[in-house]
Protein backbone atom coordinates (compact mmCIF):
# COMPACT_ATOMS: atom_id res chain seq x y z
CA UNK A 1 0.00 0.00 0.00
CA UNK A 2 1.14 3.55 -0.62
CA UNK A 3 0.93 6.24 1.99
CA UNK A 4 -1.16 9.38 1.27
CA UNK A 5 1.93 11.48 0.72
CA UNK A 6 3.22 9.05 -1.92
CA UNK A 7 0.00 8.87 -3.93
CA UNK A 8 -0.16 10.84 -7.16
CA UNK A 9 -3.02 13.16 -8.15
CA UNK A 10 -4.95 12.01 -11.20
CA UNK A 11 -7.20 14.31 -13.23
CA UNK A 12 -10.53 12.61 -13.85
CA UNK A 13 -13.21 14.96 -15.13
CA UNK A 14 -11.58 17.02 -17.88
CA UNK A 15 -10.07 16.12 -21.21
CA UNK A 16 -6.57 17.61 -21.43
CA UNK A 17 -5.03 18.61 -24.75
CA UNK A 18 -1.33 19.50 -24.73
CA UNK A 19 -0.28 21.99 -27.41
CA UNK A 20 3.33 20.83 -27.45
CA UNK A 21 5.39 18.00 -28.93
CA UNK A 22 8.02 18.36 -26.20
CA UNK A 23 8.80 14.99 -24.58
CA UNK A 24 10.12 16.92 -21.58
CA UNK A 25 6.71 18.45 -20.90
CA UNK A 26 5.03 15.08 -21.24
CA UNK A 27 7.48 13.63 -18.71
CA UNK A 28 6.92 16.52 -16.31
CA UNK A 29 3.14 16.13 -16.44
CA UNK A 30 3.55 12.39 -15.83
CA UNK A 31 5.43 13.22 -12.62
CA UNK A 32 2.23 14.69 -11.17
CA UNK A 33 0.04 11.92 -12.54
CA UNK A 34 -1.28 13.70 -15.63
CA UNK A 35 -1.31 12.16 -19.10
CA UNK A 36 -2.80 14.37 -21.83
CA UNK A 37 -5.68 12.84 -23.74
CA UNK A 38 -4.26 14.30 -26.92
CA UNK A 39 -1.08 16.04 -28.06
CA UNK A 40 -1.36 18.54 -30.91
CA UNK A 41 1.71 20.77 -31.44
CA UNK A 42 0.76 24.37 -32.17
CA UNK A 43 2.29 25.79 -35.33
CA UNK A 44 2.91 29.51 -34.79
CA UNK A 45 5.55 32.10 -35.62
CA UNK A 46 7.81 32.23 -32.55
CA UNK A 47 9.77 35.31 -33.57
CA UNK A 48 10.08 38.06 -30.99
CA UNK A 49 8.81 41.54 -31.71
CA UNK A 50 11.16 44.57 -31.57
CA UNK A 51 12.17 45.45 -28.00
CA UNK A 52 10.15 42.53 -26.57
CA UNK A 53 11.48 41.33 -23.20
CA UNK A 54 12.20 37.60 -22.68
CA UNK A 55 9.48 37.16 -20.04
CA UNK A 56 6.88 38.92 -22.20
CA UNK A 57 7.81 36.74 -25.17
CA UNK A 58 7.37 33.51 -23.19
CA UNK A 59 3.91 34.56 -21.99
CA UNK A 60 2.79 35.77 -25.43
CA UNK A 61 3.90 32.61 -27.23
CA UNK A 62 2.20 30.37 -24.68
CA UNK A 63 -1.07 32.22 -25.14
CA UNK A 64 -0.80 32.17 -28.93
CA UNK A 65 -0.10 28.43 -28.92
CA UNK A 66 -3.25 27.80 -26.90
CA UNK A 67 -5.32 30.10 -29.09
CA UNK A 68 -4.03 28.35 -32.22
CA UNK A 69 -5.92 25.23 -31.10
CA UNK A 70 -9.15 26.96 -30.17
CA UNK A 71 -11.08 24.89 -32.72
CA UNK A 72 -10.47 21.80 -30.54
CA UNK A 73 -12.23 23.29 -27.51
CA UNK A 74 -15.51 22.11 -26.04
CA UNK A 75 -17.04 22.34 -22.58
CA UNK A 76 -15.10 19.32 -21.31
CA UNK A 77 -11.70 20.15 -22.83
CA UNK A 78 -8.75 22.13 -21.53
CA UNK A 79 -5.82 23.19 -23.71
CA UNK A 80 -2.42 23.54 -22.04
CA UNK A 81 0.32 25.36 -23.93
CA UNK A 82 3.77 26.55 -22.88
CA UNK A 83 6.92 28.19 -24.15
CA UNK A 84 10.36 28.51 -22.56
CA UNK A 85 12.66 31.48 -23.19
CA UNK A 86 16.22 31.98 -21.93
CA UNK A 87 17.28 35.56 -21.40
CA UNK A 88 20.47 37.37 -20.45
CA UNK A 89 19.22 40.76 -19.38
CA UNK A 90 16.82 41.77 -22.15
CA UNK A 91 18.65 39.66 -24.71
CA UNK A 92 16.68 36.63 -25.91
CA UNK A 93 18.74 33.54 -26.68
CA UNK A 94 17.60 31.33 -29.57
CA UNK A 95 16.33 27.78 -29.55
CA UNK A 96 19.54 26.60 -31.11
CA UNK A 97 19.44 24.84 -34.46
CA UNK A 98 23.16 24.89 -35.36
CA UNK A 99 26.36 24.06 -33.49
CA UNK A 100 27.61 27.61 -33.93
CA UNK A 101 24.42 29.02 -32.40
CA UNK A 102 24.80 26.66 -29.45
CA UNK A 103 28.51 27.47 -29.07
CA UNK A 104 27.74 31.20 -28.97
CA UNK A 105 25.04 30.66 -26.32
CA UNK A 106 27.26 28.53 -24.09
CA UNK A 107 30.14 31.00 -24.39
CA UNK A 108 27.79 33.82 -23.38
CA UNK A 109 26.30 31.90 -20.43
CA UNK A 110 29.65 30.65 -19.09
CA UNK A 111 30.56 32.14 -15.73
CA UNK A 112 27.45 34.30 -15.43
CA UNK A 113 23.80 34.25 -14.45
CA UNK A 114 20.75 34.14 -16.70
CA UNK A 115 17.01 33.75 -16.37
CA UNK A 116 14.73 31.03 -17.71
CA UNK A 117 11.13 32.10 -18.29
CA UNK A 118 8.37 29.59 -18.98
CA UNK A 119 5.02 30.99 -19.93
CA UNK A 120 2.01 28.72 -19.87
CA UNK A 121 -1.64 29.14 -20.81
CA UNK A 122 -4.61 27.04 -19.84
CA UNK A 123 -7.62 27.59 -22.07
CA UNK A 124 -11.16 26.40 -21.44
CA UNK A 125 -14.30 27.12 -23.43
CA UNK A 126 -14.92 30.05 -21.08
CA UNK A 127 -11.55 31.71 -20.53
CA UNK A 128 -7.80 31.58 -20.85
CA UNK A 129 -5.32 31.95 -17.98
CA UNK A 130 -1.72 32.85 -18.79
CA UNK A 131 1.14 32.97 -16.31
CA UNK A 132 4.91 33.17 -16.53
CA UNK A 133 7.39 31.75 -14.04
CA UNK A 134 11.04 32.79 -13.88
CA UNK A 135 13.99 30.84 -12.51
CA UNK A 136 17.55 32.12 -12.15
CA UNK A 137 20.51 29.99 -13.19
CA UNK A 138 24.24 30.59 -12.90
CA UNK A 139 26.78 28.67 -15.00
CA UNK A 140 30.32 27.92 -13.93
CA UNK A 141 33.15 29.02 -16.17
CA UNK A 142 33.38 26.69 -19.17
CA UNK A 143 36.56 25.70 -20.94
CA UNK A 144 36.64 25.35 -24.74
CA UNK A 145 36.97 21.56 -24.27
CA UNK A 146 33.85 21.45 -22.07
CA UNK A 147 31.87 23.37 -24.66
CA UNK A 148 33.14 21.13 -27.48
CA UNK A 149 32.24 18.00 -25.50
CA UNK A 150 28.74 19.28 -24.85
CA UNK A 151 28.23 20.21 -28.47
CA UNK A 152 29.28 16.69 -29.47
CA UNK A 153 26.49 15.27 -27.29
CA UNK A 154 23.80 16.86 -29.46
CA UNK A 155 21.72 17.79 -26.41
CA UNK A 156 21.70 21.43 -27.47
CA UNK A 157 19.54 20.84 -30.55
CA UNK A 158 16.34 22.86 -30.39
CA UNK A 159 16.95 23.91 -26.79
CA UNK A 160 16.37 27.46 -25.57
CA UNK A 161 19.77 28.90 -24.75
CA UNK A 162 21.56 25.88 -26.22
CA UNK A 163 21.36 23.53 -23.23
CA UNK A 164 19.16 21.04 -21.40
CA UNK A 165 19.49 21.27 -17.63
CA UNK A 166 18.26 17.70 -17.14
CA UNK A 167 21.12 16.34 -19.21
CA UNK A 168 24.90 16.76 -19.27
CA UNK A 169 24.59 20.51 -18.75
CA UNK A 170 23.58 19.79 -15.15
CA UNK A 171 27.33 19.69 -14.47
CA UNK A 172 27.55 23.35 -15.54
CA UNK A 173 25.07 24.65 -12.96
CA UNK A 174 26.83 26.55 -10.18
CA UNK A 175 23.62 27.98 -8.74
CA UNK A 176 19.86 27.90 -9.19
CA UNK A 177 17.07 29.95 -7.64
CA UNK A 178 13.44 29.04 -8.29
CA UNK A 179 11.63 26.15 -9.91
CA UNK A 180 13.76 23.39 -11.44
CA UNK A 181 10.85 21.99 -13.46
CA UNK A 182 10.32 25.48 -14.88
CA UNK A 183 13.81 25.32 -16.40
CA UNK A 184 13.09 21.89 -17.87
CA UNK A 185 9.97 23.29 -19.52
CA UNK A 186 6.93 23.49 -17.22
CA UNK A 187 6.54 24.92 -13.68
CA UNK A 188 4.65 22.04 -12.09
CA UNK A 189 3.43 23.76 -8.93
CA UNK A 190 1.93 26.69 -10.78
CA UNK A 191 0.46 24.52 -13.54
CA UNK A 192 -1.21 22.17 -11.07
CA UNK A 193 -2.71 25.12 -9.17
CA UNK A 194 -4.15 26.61 -12.36
CA UNK A 195 -5.58 23.22 -13.36
CA UNK A 196 -7.35 22.99 -10.03
CA UNK A 197 -8.69 26.51 -10.50
CA UNK A 198 -10.05 25.50 -13.90
CA UNK A 199 -12.10 22.72 -12.34
CA UNK A 200 -9.85 19.72 -12.81
CA UNK A 201 -10.70 17.27 -10.05
CA UNK A 202 -7.74 15.50 -8.50
CA UNK A 203 -8.37 12.26 -6.70
CA UNK A 204 -5.96 10.00 -4.89
CA UNK A 205 -4.54 7.16 -6.96
CA UNK A 206 -4.93 3.70 -5.50
CA UNK A 207 -3.20 0.37 -6.01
Amino acid sequence: MTSPKDELPIATNKRLLLASASPRRLDLLAQIGLVPDEVIPADIDESETPAEAPRALAARLARQKAEALRAHLDADTLILAADTVVGVGRRILPKTETREQARACLALLAGRGHRVHTGFSLMSSERIVTKCVTSRVRFKNLSPDEIDSYLASGEWQGKAGGYAIQGRASAFIAGLVGSYSNIVGLPLYEVSEVLRGAGVAFETGKE
